[in-house]
C-alpha cells in the first residue's frame, strides 16, 4: 500500500487505519494527498486495483478570488495559516493535529487549489479495472462535500460519513 500525505502533513495515514486497504495494490491519499495518489495512479503502470481518496482537494467549485485570497493569506502569516489550518482539518474534534505537522511551501498550496479533476482521467482508471473509493466527512470545513459528493458519485464508490469532518473523525 502506498500513502500520500495531505498539505503540511507527514505520517497521517494512522488517522485512516480503519478505511485503508492494506493490500499491496492499494493507493490511498488524504487531501492534497489524494490529488498525488491519483496523479501517480494515473501516470503509473504498476497494477494498482484500489485507489482511495481521503477527503481529496477538491477547489474546482471555488472562484479565482478565494483561491487568491488563501494563497495572500498565507504567505502575509504562514504560521498563523497553519495554526487555522491545523484547527480546521480537525474539526469537529478536538484532535490534535501537531504531531503530523511539517512545514510545506506556497507550490504545494497552489497545487491544492488549483487542481482540477478531470472526468476523463478518472474514466480512464476505470477502464483500467481501478476500484476508486472517496471518503467525504459531512462536517468538513476545508472543502465543500456535497459538491465533492456530486462529482465523484457517477465515478466512484463514494463513502459519506455523517459528524465528521475533514480528517474524517469525529467529536471525542
Amino acid at each position: 500500500m502506498n500513502f500520500f500525505s495531505g498539505f503540511s502533513l507527514r505520517g497521517e495515514e494512522s488517522l485512516f487505519k480503519e478505511y485503508i486497504n492494506y493490500s499491496k495494490f492499494s493507493v490511498c491519499g488524504f487531501s492534497l494527498g489524494a490529488v498525488r495518489a491519483f496523479e501517480y495512479v494515473y501516470e503509473s503502470r504498476k497494477r494498482v486495483d484500489t485507489l482511495q481518496l481521503f477527503s481529496p482537494a477538491f477547489f474546482q467549485d471555488k472562484d479565482e478570488k478565494f483561491k487568491r485570497l488563501q494563497k495572500i493569506y498565507y504567505q502575509k502569516n504562514q504560521t498563523e495559516y497553519e495554526k487555522e489550518f491545523l484547527k480546521n482539518i480537525s474539526y469537529p474534534s478536538d484532535f490534535k493535529m501537531q504531531e503530523y505537522f511539517k512545514k510545506d511551501d506556497i507550490n504545494s498550496l497552489e497545487k491544492l487549489l488549483d487542481f482540477n479533476w478531470q472526468i476523463d482521467k478518472l474514466k480512464e482508471l476505470q477502464k483500467r479495472g481501478i476500484e476508486i473509493e472517496v471518503y467525504l466527512g459531512s462536517e468538513d470545513k476545508i472543502i465543500n462535500t456535497e459538491v465533492a459528493y456530486e462529482f465523484f458519485k457517477t465515478l466512484s464508490t463514494v463513502y459519506f460519513i455523517k459528524k465528521v469532518g475533514h480528517i474524517l473523525n469525529g467529536k471525542s
